[in-house]
């Protein structure tokens, strides 16, 4: 086995073409945030972002993307802002996590939201959880029949307010996918006031996140694409979301929507649209990332993917050092999601901050 690190700019045709095809080949890894597009993207953005091109004499068996840090220490590419990590890889592939390591030069190699199948991985696993999907291989009514079988309340009180949002406001329209520059910046703005409601760093607030964000926006092809969809009232727009999508999967990513209009739940609306969109444009899944704590989401979905984080150490000093530093955190992190109790009190608690943080805002 042979392993070539390089910048993702630096992926030639014929690499990106055998990238695309290992991920047709296994359905688990046609997210669009295990794709070449993510990967060149994410190089343009960030200095640290590298790809592992793993060969044997055949060609290619597999692209490892990653950052590396100093010190050695990686992590996922773009980890603050991905929702789905691991090794491409051809069928029947297999690797050692930690020879990985050592051909990448690192001595640790941190991962949080890793997709199930990755065996090689699974020894350095500290947390499992589930991310929510819908399945849409078989067309939005079917999606919609299900969904009334599993969260009826929640259907109903969707469609209700739909209805209602029409009768008060005006007539709801919808774009799969818009294009101009002023409803993306929309978008972001929603996304970061509530941020700051719910007391939680604003992604927006760093500029490689928006320089990212507008990269990726401005691809669109068969393969991949980063699909600004809006939910229109009357002409006016009340939610959105932007999202990146494979040529069978759609990934939620940011959705927010205009609080002007909170008691009509509009980014649910928005949701139920999109589905139904994105199922008559041949997309077969929607994955809306990690569901604790999400009651939409719960609602929404039509059933779970494992994933997983955790982090793989060599047996070195510089892994020993960095496992000093961040055990102790892991661990009480890991405690509170084990804990409802304190998992909610957290939570509220991140509220309560936001909610003061925006008074003094307004100020």
């Amino acid at each position: 086995m042979r392993i070539d690190v390089i910048r993702p700019g630096e992926l030639g045709t014929a690499e990106i073409s055998a990238w695309r095809a290992m991920q047709r080949a296994t359905p688990r890894l046609a997210n669009p945030f295990l794709s070449p597009d993510f990967a060149i993207a994410m190089g343009e953005v960030s200095a640290e972002a590298r790809v592992a091109v793993i060969s044997e004499a055949s060609g290619p068996t597999g692209f490892f993307p990653f950052e590396r840090h100093p010190g050695g220490t990686g992590t996922a590419l773009g980890a603050w802002v991905s929702l789905c990590q691991g090794v491409v890889h051809a069928p029947g592939a297999e690797f050692d996590a930690r020879a990985l390591l050592t051909g990448c030069g690192l001595h640790v190699w941190e991962f949080g939201c890793m997709v199930d199948g990755q065996p090689w991985f699974q020894p350095f696993e500290t947390l499992r959880q589930e991310a929510v999907v819908l399945d849409l291989a078989d067309g939005y009514p079917a999606y919609v029949e299900g969904l009334r079988e599993r969260s009826p309340k929640f259907l109903k009180s969707t469609l209700y307010k739909e209805r209602k949002l029409g009768r008060d406001i005006g007539e709801l329209t919808f774009d799969l996918a818009v294009r101009d520059e002023e409803s993306f910046r929309l978008l972001r703005r929603w996304k970061s006031e509530q941020y700051l409601r719910m007391g939680r760093q604003d992604r927006f607030g760093s500029p490689w996140v928006v320089e990212l964000a507008e990269r990726l926006h401005a691809v669109d092809t068969g393969d991949f694409a980063g699909p600004l969809s809006m939910l229109y009232c009357d002409g006016r727009p009340v939610a959105g979301h932007f999202g990146l999508r494979s040529d069978t999967v759609l990934v939620g990513w940011f959705p927010a929507y205009d609080p002007a209009f909170a008691r009509y739940s509009p980014g649910l609306i928005q949701h139920l649209r999109m589905a139904e969109a994105a199922a008559a444009a041949g997309i077969r899944s929607m994955d809306l990332g990690i569901g604790t704590g999400s009651e939409y989401k719960e609602a929404l979905r039509s059933r779970g993917e494992p994933v997983a984080e955790g982090c793989v150490r060599r047996r070195s000093a510089g892994a020993a050092a960095h496992w000093l530093r961040s055990a102790p955190v892991r661990r009480v992190r890991r405690f509170i999601l084990d804990s409802p109790v304190l998992y909610g009190a957290a939570d509220r608690a991140m509220k309560r901050y936001g909610h003061l943080r925006t008074r003094m805002r307004a100020r």
